[in-house]
Parts: structure tokens; sequence; C-alpha cells
């Protein structure tokens, strides 16, 4: 019995030591949000349902599905449009507007949509840019389980 327990003082004595040796826990990275940066964001996003995002993804499902999916589908109208959040993922981040809509497609289906203007990331990282996922259409699971990764 003495020597199990001199084995777990012995085994107590250790940890300590250990715990000692590997000094402080390290901190968190410095949050700075994005508009004190030496390039700053400013965070002046279209909102959900401005016609220059919504026109946007339009065309490119438009030229997706006719040039390389060959469906003939099209967006026929957004409705519903919601904002879902904004700069969710942090103040130190790219600044993000997470959207969701109902559009009403060319073969009479009514599907979600889920998008995110966010800012610089347009072409050559001018503007915006916007990323999009609809319900039932993401053929490679680029987004998946059903559009969930295009959420915040």
């Amino acid at each position: 019995m003495a020597n199990r327990t001199s084995g777990l003082a012995a085994a107590v004595a250790l940890f300590a030591a250990a715990a000692a040796i590997g000094g402080p826990a390290a901190s968190a990275r410095p949050l700075v949000p994005s508009e004190y940066r030496y390039e700053p964001f400013d965070s002046n996003l279209p909102a959900c349902a401005d016609p220059e995002p919504l026109g946007e993804i339009r065309t490119t499902f438009r030229e997706r599905e006719e040039q390389y999916w060959r469906t003939g589908l099209d967006i026929v109208a957004f409705e519903v449009v919601q904002e879902t959040g904004f700069r969710s993922n942090g103040l130190d981040y790219i600044p993000r507007r997470y959207c969701e809509a109902r559009i009403a497609m060319s073969d009479s289906k009514v599907r979600l949509i889920s998008y995110s203007i966010s800012q610089s990331l347009g072409p050559i990282g001018f503007g915006f840019g916007v990323e999009w996922c609809v319900s039932g259409l993401d053929r490679f699971n680029a987004n998946a389980p059903n559009c969930k990764m295009a959420r915040p």
C-alpha cells in the first residue's frame, strides 16, 4: 500500500512540475476589427435584396446551366429575400452579408438559395463578390449537405 501511495504522490508531483514548466497558457490572437487594419474594410455592402448582387447571381446561374450543365434552367424571380447574418464570422474577418431567398425557376419549381455578399472579393479584388448555392442543384456537393456550408 505504501508503494502505491508513494507512486501516486510522485505522479502528482511530476504533473505539477510539468504544468509549472509549461508556463502560462497561450493567449488568443489579437482581435483587430477589419476597419482598423493597414488596408481597412469599411463594411459597406449591398443589401440582400439589392438588384446588383441578385442580377449577378441570375446571370452566373444562367450561364452555368446553359454552358456547362445544358439544362436550360433559369431564375425567374427572387421571393422572400432575407438577411441571415452580417459579419457572423467575426469582426476581424472580411465583411460578409449572408442571405437566403426563395427563387422561382423556369421549371416551375421553387427552391431555396443561400448566398453571401463579400467585400473586396469581386474581380481583381474590387467591389463585392457573391457566392451562392441553390438547394437541390449543388451537383458537386461543394456546399454539402444541402447548401449548409454557404450559410453562416
